[in-house]
């Protein structure tokens, strides 16, 4: 009796660990989920709040427009007279709903809200007219607008839905999503040089282009990396100084090197592979000179990384 009372008491003392273990997992993704819920939110506020500004402070009051859904939108508002609010949330759904089938369900619903939000803020928020210099209105109009998009993206959803469009166009013609924007945004300018005049399609032009840098620069960061492979016969130093004088983590490939005809004739070798940023480029060189001058470097740009040993990006995706 005592055997089996003992028994009794360890599995239930097992059932429970179980129990704890399960536990602490949902919470821990729980807190996951929300936390990042709340990162979101906060981007996609922030996207809002500086899209707003550039609307309102620069280029709704000086008849601005620019490119994407957001360049139709003011376009459209010049000829009809129709609230922006409005046309920013009807002439974004299409470009929505192809979202909805070609992303995800989450990605739609977050981008219906900000597109709301944004309407929300355009036709309620008095922002202040900052300036009436033209090159002032192109150029930070375009910086804010760009910026609201990019933090937007960054927060997982869009308040313009031209790319989506181009992700969508891309798949089913032999263009690039790059090719598709351009050419969208042509015929857009194209039609702000006949509806409003030449000038003001000219300014949009730089309006776009500070827009689209400025997108870039919040999505990319400030660091750009660069993917290194460096194939040496002195590898495991070339590994051990970057691991320990730049605080790198290195990634070891098994291959072969020579001019053999033959894979006999071929001499083996573990060619190191390493992710910096274009900042630490120079230091990485003068470690593998030290080591070995001769070795055969390739250097490669890489648009994001995440995880490993690596620096962290002003906003985590």
């Amino acid at each position: 009796m005592q055997s089996n009372t003992n028994e009794s008491a360890d599995t239930s003392i097992n059932n429970s660990k179980v129990d704890s273990t399960e536990l602490n997992s949902r919470d821990d993704i729980t807190r996951f989920y929300i936390s990042h819920f709340v990162r979101d939110a906060f981007l996609i506020m922030l996207g809002i709040a500086s899209a707003g500004f550039g609307l309102k402070g620069f280029l709704i009051p000086n008849s601005f427009i620019d490119g994407g859904v957001t360049g139709i939108s003011l376009l459209t508002e010049q000829v009809t007279g129709i609230s922006l609010s409005i046309l920013l949330v009807i002439i974004n759904l299409p470009f929505l709903m192809v979202g909805y089938s070609q992303i995800s369900k989450a990605f739609a619903v977050k981008s219906v809200a900000a597109i709301l939000g944004l309407a929300l803020v355009v036709y309620i928020v008095p922002y202040p007219v900052i300036t009436t210099d033209k090159l002032l209105i192109a150029i930070f109009g375009g910086f804010f607008l760009g910026l609201g998009i990019g933090l937007s993206i960054r927060g997982g959803a869009v308040i313009d839905g031209t790319e989506v469009l181009a992700v969508y166009l891309s798949k089913r013609t032999g263009l690039t999503i790059g090719d598709v924007i351009l050419i969208f945004n042509t015929i857009i300018f194209m039609f702000g040089a006949y509806i409003l005049s030449i000038e003001i399609a000219l300014y949009a032009m730089l309006t776009y282009l500070a827009a689209s840098r400025t997108v870039d620069f919040v999505i990319e960061g400030v660091e750009e990396y660069t993917g290194v492979t460096i194939v040496s016969d002195k590898s495991d130093e070339i590994r051990l100084a970057i691991i320990e004088n730049m605080g790198r983590g290195v990634t070891l490939y098994s291959g072969n090197r020579g001019y053999g005809k033959t894979r006999d004739e071929l001499l083996h070798v573990d060619i190191v592979f390493t992710v910096i940023t274009r900042l630490e480029l120079s230091k990485l060189k003068r470690e593998v000179d030290k080591i070995d001058p001769g070795a055969f470097i390739i250097m490669n740009s890489i648009l994001d990384a995440q995880g490993g040993v690596i620096k962290k990006r002003p906003f985590i995706k």
